[in-house]
């Protein structure tokens, strides 16, 4: 899905809070145009930008991982040079107002020395081992080099750190002609080209799993280590190791921002289970998603694997919660979320013996949920009751038909729908009919476009959060400086007000990005 213009104008924003209003006229020169050589956007950009500023700054943001270099195979016979071009990488540009989130899930899964470390990655970019320990050392908390080398590896086992793509993948033209008309269905689902510009760069990047995630901590010291080193102990040899390393020969480390959005998206579905079923259900839900997780390649499939009982029964066994669960306890949840209603769909799907979580059904009762929540507030319970209804309709349908299922008054009912219509949450057709002068209307959700609408409006109001927060900060930076211990009376309950308004527009804008990853990273 291509950004909404709301979505460039925040992500814009994030670059110019976070680097500077130069570096973000590059950005926004990229995400506006598609991509660009550096000469371009030289010349496309303001003018105060030279060319040497231009490729200091694209160095900035592809060592932030907001930028990715790539060059097009030339045409057959040509003695051109691939050009060096760039592109914005927007989702990794949205998820730096998520930092926080993500230390949270490392913390909490592997502790607090490894949030340290990915801490380290997320400010910085992309670091080696060399220079995480370096920058540990510089710190006024140091965990030492053991640790952070220790710290590394679980991180890169568990998939939260990977290491970089290539610098510059060489895209090859894309096939034409009889031999791709050959292909039949099948072939054509197997061998998919990837949806948009952004998907093939990315995935001609990204290197194999081998690469990506390397066991580089597990290997064994080669034997000459050994032999000359028999009587040092096995971590003094590391930590040598370390030391003594050339830095530019080590790997180059960054997050995996893949698989915190993975992360992230399993527990809003545990979460929105937890809500529509039960306890439960959840616990068996968030056993199957343990499960599933090393074999699911990609974050947005809409399915998970199939999984047998056993494997799930297994999984649910080993956590806290479900220790005491038996057996026909567990089949009984899967049985549960199998069911679907008129109200709610089937989260899981039964087949041959196995389950498959569905993801894209639970997504959509917690986007179901927006949407409707937004009408109510914005047009009232009966516009709410007339979008219930159209949304479980395929088809267009007729105004008085709207009324009717509704419960609303004939004479109503068109002035709502078209104020629904105005702020492109329905789908309106004029029908003309012979004899008639007033055209007949029929009205309809297309839900691609109402959730395009609705994530235009949430990135429109987390940059108005965001904007008010940054005002708060520099209109009061001086008095927040100042400490606590010497403020009495009235300055002590203004700096109080300032803190609080503070975390609410912080808490709220948190909440707001759950939303925005209903709707685009879900």
């Amino acid at each position: 899905m291509a950004p909404t213009e709301y979505g460039i104008v925040y992500a814009v924003h994030i670059i110019t809070v976070q680097f500077g209003s130069v570096v973000s006229k590059v950005c926004e020169c990229l995400l506006r145009r598609g991509p660009l050589s550096s000469r371009d956007i030289s010349r496309l950009a303001e003018s105060e930008i030279n060319h040497n500023q231009v490729k200091d700054i694209l160095y900035l943001l592809i060592q932030h991982n907001c930028v990715q270099a790539f060059s097009v195979e030339p045409p057959d016979g040509s003695e051109n040079k691939a050009i060096t071009q760039y592109i914005v990488l927007f989702n990794n540009v949205i998820h730096r107002v998520r930092y926080n989130k993500f230390s949270r899930v490392v913390n909490e899964e592997l502790g607090s020395q490894c949030g340290a470390v990915l801490d380290g990655l997320l400010s910085n970019g992309r670091l080696t081992l060399g220079q995480l320990i370096e920058r540990d050392r510089d710190s006024e908390n140091t965990i030492g080099s053991e640790a952070i080398r220790d710290s590394l590896e679980k991180l890169v086992a568990a998939r939260f750190v990977e290491r970089i793509p290539s610098p510059e993948p060489v895209l090859g033209k894309k096939e034409e002609g009889p031999a791709a008309k050959k292909r039949g269905a099948k072939a054509a689902k197997i061998l998919k080209e990837p949806e948009s510009l952004e998907e093939r760069i990315l995935e001609a990047a990204t290197p194999v799993e081998a690469i990506r995630f390397p066991h580089i901590f597990k290997e064994d010291l080669s034997s000459s280590l050994a032999d000359n080193d028999s009587n040092i102990s096995e971590g003094k040899r590391k930590q040598r190791d370390v030391e003594s390393s050339d830095p530019s020969d080590e790997v180059i480390w960054r997050p995996n921002f893949e698989e915190f959005i993975r992360r992230l998206r399993h527990k809003a579905c545990v979460e929105i289970v937890k809500e529509r079923r039960d306890e439960g259900c959840a616990i068996v839900l968030k056993a199957m998603l343990e499960v599933g997780r090393s074999q699911e390649k990609k974050v947005k499939t809409d399915k998970s694997v199939p999984m047998s009982m056993g494997s799930i029964y297994e999984e649910v066994i080993k956590t806290e919660a479900g220790r005491t669960m038996l057996q026909e306890r567990v089949e009984a949840c899967l049985e549960q979320l199998s069911a679907s209603s008129s109200y709610l769909p089937a989260f899981v799907i039964e087949t041959d013996d196995s389950y498959i979580v569905d993801f894209k059904s639970i997504i959509s009762v917690a986007q179901k949920d927006e949407l409707e929540a937004v009408i109510m507030g914005r047009y009232g319970k009966e516009a709410f009751r007339m979008f219930r209804y159209l949304s479980q309709e395929d088809r267009f349908v007729e105004t008085d038909k709207i009324a009717d299922a509704a419960l609303t008054e004939k004479k109503n009912t068109p002035q709502i729908l078209l104020k629904m219509w105005k702020d492109s949450y329905l789908h309106m057709q004029k029908l003309a009919v012979t004899g008639v002068y007033v055209p007949f209307l029929l009205w309809k959700v297309n839900k691609l476009i109402v959730s395009r609408q609705m994530l235009d409006e949430m990135y429109h109001a987390s940059l108005n959060l965001s904007l008010r927060l940054t005002h708060e900060v520099d209109s009061e930076k001086e008095l927040l400086l100042l400490p606590m211990a010497k403020l009495e009376g009235a300055l002590k309950e203004r700096v109080n007000k300032i803190k609080a308004k503070r975390m609410l527009l912080s808490s709220t804008r948190f909440k707001l990005d759950d939303s925005i990853m209903l709707f685009h990273d879900f």
